[in-house]
């Protein structure tokens, strides 16, 4: 039997299931896809990272009640769940020739420095949302996170590694890519300095509400996820 295998059984408590629930124990190993679990979910959702793997990941309810979505958080897998995607993403970059990678505030920076490693660079650059005393505002972007939808954040990026992106391929890295609204907000950013960004990389894209949003830039994931519509027995793709 796979571990924590969830497929419904009678009409559970959605909405009680997936707000009792610890995440403590996700993404901290793959398993071999040798039992399919198909829908209706309970609480977690078996993605197929790989034709060789699978990663479950918890199920969130979206504010609305009736929607979920599939969730990863970075910082909190295993080292050998974050080495073995930091070794796919940079994979899927290679053959874009990049220069330099970009990190994206806040999980992407969890990914970013493993990748431009992998891809044989020195360093790396990193964005936040902190200002530091020296920083330009004319270096930032206002962002907002489909995780943190109440907060106004500003996207910033350090003036002194301005002379490591200038003339050279970019790529931007980042854990999940949801809406695309950080990934174009760091577009924005620095194409206000003259770089233009290669393509945006990240380990899962969730649902489909990015391709608008992106506007033709290329996103390269790893895995992708849908979004989850409540019904009587469980939660079922959509």
């Amino acid at each position: 039997m796979v571990p924590g295998a969830s497929a419904a059984a009678g009409a559970p408590d959605l909405r009680q299931a997936l707000d009792l629930m610890s995440t403590e124990g996700f993404w901290q190993r793959f398993y071999a896809p040798d039992e399919v679990r198909e829908p209706p979910y309970v609480d977690r959702y078996p993605a197929r990272v790989a034709a060789d793997r699978i990663l479950d990941l918890p199920l969130r309810v979206l504010p609305e009640g009736d929607r979920a979505v599939a969730s990863i958080i970075i910082n909190q897998a295993s080292f050998a769940v974050v080495d073995w995607f930091a070794d796919a993403i940079a994979a899927q970059a290679r053959d874009l020739a990049p220069d330099v990678v970009v990190g994206l505030p806040t999980l992407g920076l969890t990914l970013a420095p493993r990748v431009a490693q992998r891809l044989g660079f020195e360093n790396y650059v990193a964005m936040g949302y902190s200002r530091k005393f020296w920083y330009d505002e004319a270096l930032s972007e206002t962002v907002s996170s489909v995780t943190t939808p109440n907060q106004a954040k500003r996207l910033y990026l350090d003036p002194n590694l301005v002379p490591r992106l200038k003339g050279r391929r970019v790529v931007i890295v980042d854990d999940v890519v949801s809406r695309g609204t950080t990934v174009m907000a760091a577009r924005r950013l620095l194409g206000s300095i003259g770089i233009e960004t290669t393509a945006a990389l990240t380990v899962m894209a969730q649902t489909e509400r990015w391709r608008t949003a992106l506007n033709g830039l290329e996103l390269r994931a790893v895995f992708t996820s849908p979004a989850f519509e409540r019904r009587a027995e469980g939660w079922w793709p959509i």
